[in-house]
């Protein structure tokens, strides 16, 4: 007899077994704007105490240039970018190059 461990191959009805989730238990049962109340309670105390973070000017630019640096190492997602920018600037030269053409015929009348 096959194991569950094998994908239900071999099953009497065929290997259409559903896999049940474990059922949702405390935080994560409650719905997401009673999570977000609570996280906030949690936040306003850690800011009343004294013992929350808060970044200075140089440590968020210092925070950003490490993202970027992440985020710039995959190469198709940089790739991406730059197709959509590309596009983006193609379709507004065009735009402005049909606007440009407008005025200049309807400045010959009169």
């Amino acid at each position: 007899m096959a194991t569950s461990k094998e994908g239900g191959k071999g099953l009497a009805d065929g290997g259409n077994e559903e896999k049940s989730q474990p059922a949702k238990r405390g935080f994560a049962a409650m719905d997401q704007n009673q999570q977000r109340q609570i996280a906030s309670k949690g936040g306003q105390a850690a800011h009343q105490k004294g013992t929350a973070h808060e970044f200075d000017s140089e440590e968020a630019r210092r925070a950003g240039q490490k993202g970027g640096e992440v985020v710039s190492r995959n190469r198709a997602h940089m790739a991406d970018i730059g197709r959509k920018g590309g596009e983006s600037r193609q379709s507004a030269n065009r735009a402005a190059a049909a606007a440009k053409a407008g005025n200049r015929q309807g400045s010959k009348e009169g």
